[in-house]
């Protein structure tokens, strides 16, 4: 061997003496101890492929007898490999590299990377080569780990039941979205990729939508289109993470259309079950205008069958009366059909004090039968809310009812002396108190009663669903309920708040409309306009 030289066109660049510093190792030296010190394995071989030389590192993990070609060795067979990198080192006299899975003299498999160059003799004539391999089996397991990885989240991303969109943070187009996606909205993966999210929204102010995403990562309910033109309810969680280099957002949609057309379902046979409770106290709210316009009528036939004549200014004040009574009539029974009708999922900025106020016109002659004081306290300047005014009525008729029915029962005794507002009435007097103001972002309405009251251990129960306290026959259990899934669908909560003295008080907690953009009614992302038909989403 110390007649062939390594290729270099047959010299070193650097011709290398023995060297004093060193302690006079002389080049052959140095070569050979770089040649057993290399963490890799290292043969030399001869034309026909025999392994004429090997460092310890070979000796230590390989299986090998004087006369083996490498083949052999690493591989255990008879021929040569079909593509040899050895013998491409012999046909063109260049380095060669390649991947070779082997194993070692243990049996464990092994990874390499094969690295082979030409040996030459004095005249330059390729007389062997050099095979030097370099154990990659650590890698090679971390790459597999990662191949298995990518392949089981790719899957989970692929075969979720939501759809999932990979969303730019700045722009919100759509790096990447999963199968469940194209088969909901009809849409192909590279009609979606590049397009922005925000186009498949049917109804809504796109700014307001962006920023509400980015900033809670949440919308409740929001209206979709598909391909077709189908419109479709969504409800939409976003989340930040990593995607290949760069940030991303995560954004899931989940088709809650038929959860929705359930729960209006069962909100308006609540609505009847209501109109029904209601039935008979509308007979004391439409008797107060007919009585009046009846006496009008009696007046008036009256002079007539006695042969007088009404004097204009008075028959003026009986027909205003009566026209005024006529037009509360029919306040009343237009009202009642809005109620009961089946509305739209439309959300608007609406005053909560109004409907407040408007739901409780229902009842302003049975409370007053009943011998209730109603007092009012509603903050001037309240912020709206951005609600659906038919659905948010229900709320309050609903807990009007109960309060209604609880001051009919049995007193629950004397008020705190703490709690003035109870002991300004009495303990036997009844009392209902109806209150609105602003706080932080939040519109609060109170609808306090002096009632029997909920026993603390019933508070949390009273909301579930066909949970009563009335008797068998008056109550479906079902209002409450409905009220609490009203006010979450409108991003508020609703409690019952303790008191000092006796009674109810119900809390509820509505998120305020704060600024010009969020209030007007493009914002509302549940609005029923029908869709255009586009083939694409526009960007």
């Amino acid at each position: 061997m110390s007649e062939a030289t390594l290729p270099n066109k047959s010299k070193p660049m650097v011709e290398l003496q023995a060297c004093p510093s060193l302690g006079g190792l002389r080049p052959e030296e140095m070569y050979r101890n770089i040649f057993e010190g290399v963490p890799c394995l290292v043969a030399v071989l001869d034309r026909n492929f025999r392994l004429v030389s090997w460092n310890r590192t070979f000796s230590e993990h390989m299986e090998v007898k004087p006369g083996d070609c490498c083949y052999q060795a690493f591989w255990g067979r008879d021929c040569k490999c079909v593509r040899c990198p050895v013998e491409e080192t012999f046909a063109d006299g260049r380095f060669h590299t390649s991947e070779e899975t082997g194993a070692y003299k243990d049996g464990s498999l092994a990874h390499w990377i094969v690295t082979t160059a030409p040996v030459t003799d004095a005249s330059g004539e390729i007389v062997g080569a050099i095979k030097m391999c370099l154990d990659i089996t650590s890698r090679k397991a971390l790459e597999e780990k990662l191949k298995r990885s990518e392949e089981k989240y790719h899957a989970i991303f692929s075969d979720f039941p939501y759809s999932i969109f990979l969303l730019d943070t700045e722009s919100l187009a759509i790096i990447d979205c999963n199968a469940r996606t194209t088969a909901s909205y009809g849409f192909s993966h590279d009609e979606l990729v590049g397009t922005c999210f925000l186009d498949l929204f049917r109804d809504g102010d796109k700014q307001a939508i962006a920023a509400d995403l980015l900033r809670s990562g949440h919308i409740h309910q929001a209206r979709h289109g598909r391909k077709n033109g189908q419109a479709f309810y969504v409800a939409i969680r976003a989340s930040r993470c990593e995607y290949p280099g760069r940030k991303v957002l995560l954004v899931t949609t989940s088709d809650i259309t038929k959860r929705l057309e359930t729960e209006q379902q069962l909100i308006q046979a609540s609505k009847m079950a209501t109109l029904g409770e209601m039935a008979t106290g509308m007979a004391h709210e439409l008797n107060q205008p007919l009585t009046v316009i009846q006496s009008g009528v009696d007046l008036i036939l009256r002079k007539l069958g006695q042969g007088q004549a009404l004097d204009s200014e008075t028959l003026r004040n009986v027909a205003e009366l009566m026209a005024e009574h006529v037009d509360r009539a029919a306040n009343i029974i237009n009202h009642m059909r809005e109620f009961g009708r089946k509305s739209d999922l439309r959300r608007e900025p609406v005053q909560a004090g109004e409907v407040l106020r408007r739901a409780f016109d229902i009842f302003r002659e049975q409370f007053a039968l009943r011998g209730i004081e109603v007092r009012f306290e509603l903050d001037d300047g309240l912020p709206d809310i951005l609600a659906d005014r038919n659905r948010l009525e229900q709320v309050f008729i609903n807990i009007l009812i109960n309060a209604r029915d609880a001051l009919e029962a049995e007193c629950a005794g004397g008020p705190d002396a703490s709690d003035s507002w109870a002991v300004e009435a009495g303990p036997a007097d009844k009392r209902l108190m109806l209150t609105a103001t602003a706080q932080d972002d939040w519109v609060l309405i109170r609808i306090r009663d002096t009632g029997v009251g909920v026993p603390p251990a019933l508070r949390e129960k009273i909301f579930e669903p066909f949970f009563t306290t009335k008797e068998v026959g008056k109550g479906t259990g079902l209002g409450l309920s409905i009220t609490y899934g009203i006010v979450k669908d409108h991003g508020g909560n609703v409690e019952v708040e303790p008191t000092a003295g006796p009674g109810t008080c119900f809390l509820l907690r509505f998120p305020a409309i704060l600024s010009a953009t969020a209030a007007s009614p493009e914002a509302a992302s549940s609005h029923t306009s029908e869709p255009k038909n586009p083939s694409k989403p526009r960007s």
